[in-house]
């Protein structure tokens, strides 16, 4: 392969990287936070009492029908809940002050699984989209901090600043693993791609406009470095 046809395969290696990561996540906090927003309206000092129709007569019933169980421990405080409402079904556990800690339930058919703190913040949420299966950690400010995706054969974690900015995506497909750095404005920086022809690293500037970059493939390294209008100046070999 001579220099052009590298040069050549490189570009063709960037323009994939700028597409790579487009899928990942795209709004997977927001969903989550909106499943899991019905757990702390399901608490059961919240749901009313407990609309049970069990007959009277008879010792023992095959089936129960009710809109609400709730659970109290041995000083009457309430424990666990198990209702229905206009968002689907729910279970709410809480601690001996009433407070939640933990949420499970399908809401517009899609099935989570939420973890609080003492606040009764959210903090961990477990949940599968219709693009498929999401984890996605908070702080203590609600501000998603880790957000792991699948997505049919790709893998991917996003990793957030303390402003809820996305700093870094790590991504693993059919192509290969890479990985993506931003700035505090969420400009793509630099990144690292591995792919069946080799491995890429490249630069970028503020604008976004790529200035470096580093392959290396079976005939060895290329470099290429480019101006403020990603026109090439120098490279080597």
């Amino acid at each position: 392969m001579t220099t052009e046809e590298r040069l050549d395969q490189l570009e063709r290696e960037l323009s994939r990287a700028k597409r790579r990561y487009r899928w990942l996540l795209v709004g997977a906090a927001v969903c989550l936070g909106t499943v899991f927003a019905w757990a702390l309206s399901a608490q059961p000092g919240r749901l009313g009492t407990a609309q049970a129709e069990s007959p009277t007569t008879a010792p023992t019933q095959k089936e129960i029908r009710a809109r609400s169980f709730i659970l109290e421990d041995e000083n009457g405080k309430e424990r666990a809940t198990l209702a229905m409402s206009k968002h689907g079904p729910s279970l709410a556990l809480l601690d001996e002050s009433g407070k939640l800690h933990v949420g499970l339930g399908v809401v517009n058919n899609m099935p989570g699984l939420g973890l609080y703190d003492e606040k009764e913040k959210l903090r961990a949420a477990l949940t599968v989209l219709k693009e498929g299966p999401g984890l996605c950690l908070y702080d203590e400010k609600g501000k998603p901090r880790a957000e792991l995706g699948a997505e049919k054969s790709v893998l991917g974690l996003q990793l957030s600043d303390a402003n809820g900015k996305n700093r870094a995506k790590l991504c693993i497909g059919e192509d290969g693993p890479g990985l993506q750095l931003f700035d505090d404005k969420e400009n793509r920086r630099g990144g690292l791609d591995v792919g069946k022809d080799g491995a890429i690293l490249y630069l970028l500037d503020e604008n976004k406009k790529n200035r470096a970059a580093l392959g290396m493939d079976k005939d060895g390294a290329v470099m290429i470095l480019r101006d403020e209008n990603e026109k090439t100046i120098w490279h080597a070999p």
